[in-house]
C-alpha cells in the first residue's frame, strides 16, 4: 500500500494516518493531504506579543464570496417572466 500524497510505500513500522475520506498517508504528508484534498478555510497571518492574530490573507472570504456568487442566478438563468418582473421593479434613473 502506498501513500496517496507522495506515492511512497507505507512501512509497517511507521505512523500512518487513516483519513475519514478513506485514504492512508504518512504522518509527514498529512498536512499536504488535508490542504489538497479537503481545502478547509484558513487565514494566513501573524501573532503579536499580546497574542492577537492579524490576518494577512484569508481563504475564508474567498470561499464565502465564491459561494454567494454561485447561489445568485445570473440573467441568463432567469425565465422571461422573472426577467420582465425584475425590469418592472427596478426603477430607471434619468
Amino acid at each position: 500500500m502506498n501513500c496517496i500524497v507522495c506515492g511512497n510505500p507505507l512501512l509497517y513500522d511507521r505512523v500512518v494516518f487513516h483519513c475519514s475520506c478513506g485514504v492512508f498517508v504518512h504522518a509527514y504528508c498529512w498536512d499536504e493531504h488535508v490542504l489538497q484534498a479537503h481545502r478547509p478555510p484558513f487565514e494566513i497571518g501573524n501573532v503579536n506579543l499580546d497574542g492577537e492574530f492579524r490576518a494577512r490573507e484569508s481563504k475564508i472570504e474567498e470561499q464565502v464570496s465564491m459561494a454567494q456568487a454561485s447561489e445568485e442566478p445570473g440573467p441568463e438563468e432567469l425565465s422571461p417572466e422573472e426577467q420582465s418582473s425584475e425590469e418592472e421593479i427596478t426603477p430607471l434613473l434619468e
